[in-house]
């Protein structure tokens, strides 16, 4: 049967900029296997299949799919679907912010969806509050599987693992040229992240509520333009190590080595003695059509 297909460009304003994101918003029916195939043929580091959701109190269910996987929650994919739900009038526009509900493999989440003149601006999610765990990798591995040395590391922060819905690796970099000198080797970062696929997500501080980042990934595409999941990650980070306050806006730039320039903005509310990210972003439609399937 057709089903309706969406590419969108996430985290940004313009067209072929940002971080690609494929999206089927008539998803029922279809196998987990099959949902794998149709994010293979995509190839693209995510793929959205928007479903009926199981809880009533979800305006849908989202399944998020790599090329290699399925994820239970992912940034840029929450951001861009709900962007072009609202397009499509799904969610319905007023003035000012629209809440929803989501069903993610994370769990039921909220979404905030801003309009502008009736037309999507900008969505927000709110992301789990943050885990925090020990790194317990090979620090020479791990520079030596991105191109760097440990002259490129910031001394005065931990490299940690943090969740957000799912882990990911704070690597603090010095400055922004060493976050320029990155030449990953995909299976060399896999075997020194020992075998996880997860984000080493590199970082190097601005100003401040400024920070550059490059989210590499220990596969195929090598490097994800904008990482949503990561950024909140970041933000949650920051905060617990003294270089963010609690609802200061961090505006991460990332892509921009990859010539895709991505803005995520995050800002870290403590909910029952945890930090709790908010991330938002923009997004664009690119084409749309049919996939048999």
């Amino acid at each position: 049967m057709k089903r309706r297909l969406y590419q969108l460009d996430v985290f940004t304003n313009t067209p072929f900029a940002g971080n690609p994101l494929a999206v089927v918003i008539d998803g029922d029916g279809l196998t987990s296997r099959r949902m794998l195939d149709i994010a293979r043929e995509m190839n693209l580091a995510e793929t959205v299949f928007v479903q009926k959701p199981t809880n009533s109190q979800a305006l849908a269910r989202l399944r998020i799919f790599t090329t290699q996987t399925e994820l239970r929650l992912a940034g840029h994919p929450v951001i861009g679907t709900w962007f072009l739900m609202a397009q499509l009038g799904v969610v319905p526009a007023q003035e000012g912010p629209v809440h929803i509900w989501q069903q993610t493999g994370a769990g039921l989440l909220p979404v905030e969806i801003s309009f502008h003149d009736g037309r999507p601006a900008r969505v927000t999610m709110l992301q789990k509050p943050a885990e925090f765990k020990p790194a317990k990798l090979s620090k020479p591995a791990l520079l030596a599987a991105l191109g760097l040395t440990a002259r490129d590391l910031n001394p005065d922060l931990p490299m940690e693992s943090v969740s957000t819905g799912i882990f990911n690796l704070m690597l603090p970099l010095a400055n922004r040229r060493s976050l320029g000198r990155i030449r990953s080797n995909p299976n060399a970062l896999l075997a020194a992240l020992g075998g996880v696929d997860t984000v080493a997500y590199c970082f190097a501080l601005g100003a401040r509520g400024q920070a550059f980042s490059r989210g590499m990934v220990p596969w195929a595409l090598y490097e994800d333009p904008g990482t949503g999941s990561a950024a909140g990650s970041l933000g949650a980070y920051l905060v617990k190590h003294g270089k963010l306050q609690l609802k200061e806006r961090l505006g991460i730039a990332q892509g921009i080595e990859m010539e895709r320039p991505c803005r995520i903005e995050v800002v870290v509310e403590e909910n029952k003695g945890k930090f709790t990210p908010r991330v938002s972003g923009s997004s664009v439609v690119v084409f749309e059509g049919f996939l048999e399937a």
